[in-house]
């Protein structure tokens, strides 16, 4: 299944279960599947998905800034947990999902606005009923690193009704 058409819709349940989280990921990667509404919210979109591996890439707007001018520590967390989780999802099962139990982000340094990004997450472990995965948010046009961290997710199958 498909919201190429409703590209503003959050995948339906049947849609997960129908394929294994790598597929879904690549699903979405090719547009096949509306990415999250998060991701509208503080622009980051998907760039390669791979077996273990997601990157995502952004570029952090004023919309983004803390009250002081710089990137919020919420934007970095974001985007770190976002790439940890969907490393995680490529490596679990059809009719299966994840969710973060808990995440650690290390701010290394200020993204300054207006900085490409990448943040690439890597599973490290994927088990019946958890996942764990550490990132990197690193400059796209000179690969400074901007912060690290690290993910524990919970793998659940997922009812069929």
């Amino acid at each position: 299944m498909s919201n190429a058409a409703t590209p503003n819709l959050i995948p339906t349940k049947e849609t997960v279960l129908s394929m294994s989280g790598l597929a879904f990921m690549q699903a979405m990667l090719r547009g096949d599947i509306a990415r999250a509404p998060m991701g509208s919210l503080l622009d980051y979109r998907l760039d390669s998905v791979a077996p273990g591996r997601v990157v995502f890439r952004s570029t952090p707007r004023v919309e983004h800034a803390n009250p002081m001018g710089g990137v919020h520590g919420g934007w970095y967390g974001t985007l770190l947990d976002s790439c940890m989780g969907c490393a995680i999802m490529t490596m679990v099962p059809q009719g299966s999902a994840y969710t973060t139990l808990e995440y650690k982000v290390n701010l290394t340094r200020a993204i300054p606005i207006g900085t490409e990004i990448l943040a690439t997450g890597v599973a490290d472990h994927a088990g019946r009923s958890t996942g764990v995965a550490h990132g990197e948010i690193r400059g796209a046009s000179d690969g400074r690193l901007y912060a690290t961290g690290s993910t524990t997710c919970l793998i659940m199958q997922l009812p069929k009704a």
